[in-house]
């Protein structure tokens, strides 16, 4: 490009012009922009920003999808109950037009089933909207992608600040909408799925919920007390097809099943002792270590099923939690929010559930739930909510295929269960409604 000397002053560099930011009849952001010439080198700090912003929006899309794939999921069980739903009027009908006595038997079981089914009612057609909502996420993701691809292929001076505020905008929407659709009530657990045979007959298996995209590791520890080794798989189909693993050797030995791994560390219980330690995979060291006071250890406040289980810890959409028992609450279980990063108790909840006739518990969106045994038939059958503080009976059956559960911990991000049945690995997914406020 040629250099005039003395021709006066250059024209001011044209950037990105932003002419309009509007919204459609159908909600999506529309953008009217007019490029600059190509003559800003590509290595710009604008560049990087706009890279940034594209690997953000892909990530939200890969969250869309997940969303969109549990929504449909629990789509199709909807239309199934809503099915059911009219069938059930269309035999409400004819009963009201009959007066034998066969008829009215019918009368007394369909409206049986009707008491069942009434309270789904409302849940019909707020999912059909999430649905709604999912597609049209979608559909504005995929507008800001190819919007910000262009922007690069560009590779010029833009107005940063008016795309970035869209996505940021895109971003909290979705994440409000998120934790709308993550959060709801237990109504049904999967039949289960095998993962793999291996170990003893107690144990404990997981992922991490807050693993970064891309990251599948899973986590695998053989026994109840007396091991210090944890096993670290690359990936789930590593672990399902393959022995080759890396060893870590934790600085004390665990008690119980209750480890969870969380955010790149494991907190579990030390060895009799009621200490809670954090251990960070990445640098091999004790981040932090506490103790629980009063808890119950050493085999004194264990689920049914004995193992040291006296301290459960476990995560769900909120976080990290304590399940376990104490003198002063007559040995029923007392549930503790946790701080994962001081492990100071944040608030606690006393129950009137013993928690040694638990079978198993486990935490989704704030309630604890439990199992009324290990072995044979077994189902959940006692819910705690920590947002009302309050407890009800439910009937949640839970198939226990190999009949000796020492391990079942929610996982938010896979919205599955985890279980150790017998040396069996094994996977239930469940289905969650919203609780209709």
């Amino acid at each position: 490009i040629g250099t005039k000397l003395g021709a006066g002053p250059s024209p001011p560099e044209e950037g990105w012009q932003v002419y309009s930011s509007a919204q459609d009849s159908e909600g999506r952001c529309v953008c009217t922009v007019v490029a600059p010439q190509q003559t800003v080198c590509s290595r710009d700090a604008r560049t990087k920003q706009l890279r940034q912003l594209l690997e953000k929006v892909q990530n939200m899309s890969q969250s869309i999808e997940v969303l969109d794939q549990r929504t449909q999921r629990d789509m199709q069980f909807v239309e199934k109950m809503e099915v059911q739903l009219k069938s059930l009027e269309n035999k409400f009908k004819q009963v009201e037009e009959g007066h034998e006595s066969n008829i009215a038997r019918q009368y007394k079981s369909i409206k049986a089933k009707m008491e069942e089914l009434r309270p789904l009612i409302p849940v019909l057609e707020a999912y059909k909207a999430d649905a709604l909502l999912v597609r049209q996420f979608k559909e504005e993701a995929a507008n800001v992608t190819e919007l910000l691809g262009s922007l690069q292929e560009q590779l010029g001076g833009l107005d940063y600040q008016e795309v970035h505020s869209r996505v940021m905008d895109l971003e909290n929407r979705l994440r409000a909408c998120m934790q709308r659709l993550a959060c709801g009530k237990l109504t049904g657990i999967s039949e289960p799925i095998t993962m793999k045979t291996s170990g003893s007959r107690f144990g404990s298996w997981m992922t991490d919920p807050l693993a970064s995209v891309g990251d599948n590791r899973v986590w695998y520890m053989d026994g109840y007390h007396n091991n210090r080794f944890v096993r670290e798989y690359q990936s789930m189909y590593d672990f399902m097809t393959t022995d080759n693993f890396t060893s870590h050797r934790l600085p004390h030995p665990w008690s119980g099943t209750g480890q969870v791994v969380y955010n790149g560390s494991i907190f579990y219980n030390k060895f009799q002792s009621h200490t809670i330690i954090k251990f960070d995979f990445s640098t091999s060291l004790i981040s932090r270590s506490r103790q629980l006071d009063f808890a119950g250890y050493n085999n004194m406040y264990h689920y049914s099923w004995g193992g040291h289980s006296d301290i459960d810890l476990m995560v769900d959409e909120g976080g990290l939690w304590a399940v376990y028992a104490t003198n002063q609450n007559a040995g029923n279980i007392v549930l503790s929010k946790l701080n994962p990063n001081t492990l100071q108790i944040i608030r606690s909840w006393t129950t009137n559930h013993p928690k040694r006739s638990a079978g198993e518990a486990f935490m989704i969106c704030g309630t604890l739930y439990v199992t009324n045994g290990y072995s044979g038939g077994t189902k959940v059958y006692y819910a705690f909510s920590t947002n009302s503080s309050t407890y009800e009976y439910i009937d949640i059956p839970l198939t226990n295929k190999y009949s000796h559960l020492s391990m079942l911990d929610y996982n938010p991000r896979d919205r599955a269960l985890y279980a150790w049945n017998n040396g069996h690995q094994v996977l239930y997914n469940v289905t969650l409604y919203h609780i209709i406020q």
